[in-house]
């Protein structure tokens, strides 16, 4: 065996021409050559992971000086969500429901892997090469916070804190794995007998690599508590005292709920409610802070502060609120009791000019919705809500302040953390989900869903409650018929009505017979337009057709 150099190795030094060529880590992966350590790019690739550790910990730690939309992971993922196209977004809702976030922080840590994974190899085989992906990602994270709304250009500044301390800790890692190559961590009697071998041995390189994940993992949840510590609106929240309405909510009658068991609660509670919304870290909008300008063809800009709210009349009204991406059947619609101040009456203020015929409602985090200008000034009680169900707007609900529009789905009206109210055109304005593909208008459609039993549930003969949830905001629903295969359409039984603005229940009993079966629903609103049997797709202004629910009856 050739006895090894004593000097300072080649990988500790720029690679250039024949030492280029004769560097260890350009050897194939897995492979001993000449008695050099096995499975080199696997611990290059553990090296690239340790190292995407400390980028996020580190921006993570000092972002807690900064806005939570400026750390990586929410940057990134915010970006993602507003590239993304219908049919994935329709898929991701479909599919994940309410858990879409979640399932997206998966897929973004799974891709971080990998490609963190990649940069590593390509950092332990071309160091500069590396070092290039890695600025790259840098630059791509960058840009991803700056272009956020309400970011500043400082608050870039985690990000490239945290790109230069991954660097430095991936060069640390990768260069013990070149110094392993370098001096094989194999027995020989000339080995052991070198007085000046560097600590190069495996146990080495993974206690390394386990410093820097453990030092990354106390600078990340440091950063957590830090933002916990630093943020008080949950407690401002709590503490905040609601006014009386002006005008309180009508009494809700005494049989509003379905008389068959397992039907979901006509009154939704706010933990329970559907949120669906762009925004992957809440924002935290201080009260004191909070402003809401309303201009454009107006013939006086208005300001409102959270004070002049509180301040004014407000009312009081059960709403019902319904998703565009709801599938038939689907659970993307819920009840509330909301408190806020009406819209009519801020557009009153500001006296639109003729021609407008549109409101693009802005959120602190950039969302934007077009909303009819006729709807937001006629009489179905249109609000800025600052309460829902006797209490201040939960944060992830649209804390302080969120438009509520009755009769419209929420991809054209309930813009949550709202800040902004532009008075202009359909013609001159597009929203965030009509630039993709959505419609301009969304009236929410005529739907039934049945609730109980199941689809694909087993149930024993005889005597059956079936029931569930009708809705047709604005019209009202004045009937739901049911039918079990293709038998007759027979009309169930409605619980009792609210209002026209809030959803109804209805049961139906049925006396089951052995076997599978087919049950449908279909609903009738106020005007005598019966429920359409026509399938369509959430896109472009909300899914239809009947909901088919199949049961085995034992």
């Amino acid at each position: 065996m050739e006895k090894p150099s004593t000097q300072t190795p080649l990988a500790d030094q720029p690679i250039t021409g024949k030492a280029a060529r004769n560097q260890p880590g350009r050897h194939a992966p897995g492979k001993r050559t000449g008695g050099r350590l096995s499975g080199p790019t696997a611990l290059a690739a553990l090296a690239g992971v340790a190292a995407a550790a400390v980028v996020l910990a580190v921006a993570e730690l000092l972002g807690a000086f900064f806005t939570a939309r400026a750390t990586p992971v929410i940057a990134l993922g915010s970006t993602f969500i507003d590239f993304t196209p219908s049919w994935l977004k329709d898929f991701a809702i479909a599919t994940f429901g309410t858990n879409d976030k979640v399932a997206l922080f998966v897929g973004m840590a799974v891709t971080i892997l990998l490609l963190a994974c990649v940069l590593g190899i390509v950092a332990y085989r071309r160091w500069a090469l590396g070092v290039a992906g890695v600025l790259l990602m840098g630059a791509v994270i960058v840009a991803s916070v700056v272009t956020r709304a309400g970011v500043k250009p400082l608050d870039a500044l985690p990000t490239l804190v945290g790109t230069a301390a991954g660097l430095i800790a991936l060069r640390f890692l990768i260069t013990r794995l070149w110094r392993m190559q370098q001096w094989p961590d194999q027995e020989s009697d000339l080995a052991a007998k070198e007085p000046e071998r560097p600590a190069t041995s495996r146990r080495a390189f993974f206690a390394a690599t386990g410093v820097t994940a453990a030092a990354s993992a106390i600078a990340a949840t440091g950063g957590r508590m830090l933002s916990a510590a630093r943020s008080n609106i949950a407690q401002a929240r709590e503490s905040l005292q609601l006014p009386a309405p002006a005008k309180p909510a009508a009494a809700v009658p005494a049989g509003v709920q379905s008389a068959a068991p397992g039907v979901t609660p006509w009154l939704t509670p706010n933990n329970d409610f559907y949120r669906i919304d762009t925004a992957l870290s809440v924002p935290e909008i201080n009260v004191e802070d909070w402003e809401l300008r309303v201009h454009g063809l107006v013939e006086q800009e208005v300001r409102l502060s959270f004070q002049d709210l509180l301040d004014a009349k407000l009312i009081e009204s059960h709403v019902s609120l319904t998703c565009v991406s709801n599938p038939v059947g689907g659970n993307l619609a819920g009840n509330a009791k909301w408190l806020g101040m009406p819209i009519r009456d801020v557009l009153a203020m500001a006296r639109p000019t003729d021609g407008a015929d549109m409101v693009l409602s802005t959120s602190i985090d950039g969302f934007s919705a077009s909303t009819p200008l006729e709807v937001l000034q006629d009489d179905r009680d249109a609000m800025l809500a600052i309460g829902m169900n006797g209490e201040a707007l939960p944060l992830e609900h649209g804390y302080p302040v969120r438009m509520v529009v009755p009769g419209l789905y929420g991809f054209v009206s309930a813009t949550k953390w709202v800040v902004d109210l532009e008075v202009t055109r359909f013609a001159d304005s597009q929203a965030y989900w009509t630039q993709r593909g959505w419609s301009e208008r969304g009236p929410i459609k005529t739907m039934a869903r049945v609730e109980v039993p199941k689809s694909f549930a087993k149930v024993p003969a005889g005597r059956l409650a079936i029931g569930g949830t009708a809705w047709a905001q604005t019209r009202g629903i004045t009937k739901v018929e049911v039918q079990i295969d293709n038998g007759p359409w027979t009309e169930a039984t409605l619980a009792d009505e609210a209002s026209v603005i809030t959803w109804r229940q209805w049961s139906f009993d049925w006396e089951a017979t052995p076997g599978p079966h087919y049950i449908k629903a279909r609903a009738t609103d106020g005007t005598g337009e019966v429920q359409t049997d026509q399938r369509a797709d959430p896109v472009p202004d909300g899914a239809s057709g009947w909901q088919s629910v199949m049961v085995t009856v034992e």
